[in-house]
């Protein structure tokens, strides 16, 4: 289970990046702090940027490479950059991230001062989420391979594995609520065979069969008048599969 919300905390501040990068920069110090509060969060994030940061010379590295643009005109060009090492990549863009979020640097200053372009701060944040944010989140990615495709896939495999698993329980108490009360001979029968079939179909994770015997003891349970909360909590559970 730790394995698990490990990489959904992992998977969310690499989603909060991906929102940074084909975003507006209208959002982007929203974006910003909210992607230090799941790296605050987050014990594997927290070690990642301890470790990179620690002994980082960040007012040395800001003179290096966030120079202001040449010029003023149409052909003026961006000056900032990355360092080469993946180590300060992650250490300086973490760093400007602290920076705009603590409010003694503000994304509009930032792109008229370092990423301006044409005229248009939406093509200066497209050229600062490109050339800064794409490679930092790229490095972070693959510091952490169990949050990749393989990594969600078996995030979600876990997630139907426990929705499963209450729906067997809820199929049980379901079948003990609504074999109680006072049925006809024949609504007996075939509730006993739906909540076999359901049962069974659960047991073997058939997910397509489960979500079919749902859909026709959603109708039995009418017939009979019996909808109650339980019935409407193990419908809601379905539909999350």
């Amino acid at each position: 289970m730790e394995m698990m919300d490990k990489v959904e905390r992992i998977q969310r501040f690499l989603s909060i990046c991906d929102e940074m990068i084909g975003g507006s920069y209208l959002n982007a110090e929203t974006k910003i702090s909210e992607a230090l509060k799941e790296i605050a969060g987050c014990r594997e994030l927290t070690n990642l940027f301890t470790a990179v940061t620690d002994g980082f010379d960040y007012p040395a590295a800001k003179r290096a490479y966030l120079r202001p643009r040449t010029g003023t005109g149409p052909g003026s060009r961006v000056g900032a950059f990355l360092p080469t090492e993946r180590q300060e990549i992650l250490a300086f863009v973490f760093c400007l991230f602290v920076e705009i979020d603590a409010g003694t640097m503000h994304m509009n200053d930032l792109l008229l001062r370092y990423f301006y372009v044409d005229g248009s701060y939406t093509a200066s944040y497209s050229v600062f989420a490109g050339r800064m944010i794409k490679p930092f989140r790229d490095i972070v990615r693959e510091c952490f391979p169990e949050c990749g495709k393989r990594g969600q896939f078996a995030v979600q495999r876990k997630r139907r594995e426990e929705t499963l698993s209450q729906i067997s329980a809820a199929i049980l108490a379901e079948r003990n609520r609504v074999m109680s009360r006072a049925l006809l001979d024949e609504e007996k029968v075939a509730g006993e065979e739906i909540f076999s079939e359901l049962s069974a179909a659960s047991a073997r994770r058939d997910v397509a069969e489960v979500r079919a015997l749902l859909a026709g003891y959603r109708y039995f349970l009418r017939y009979i008048n019996a909808e109650s909360a339980e019935s409407d909590a193990l419908f809601a559970l379905a539909q999350t599969l």
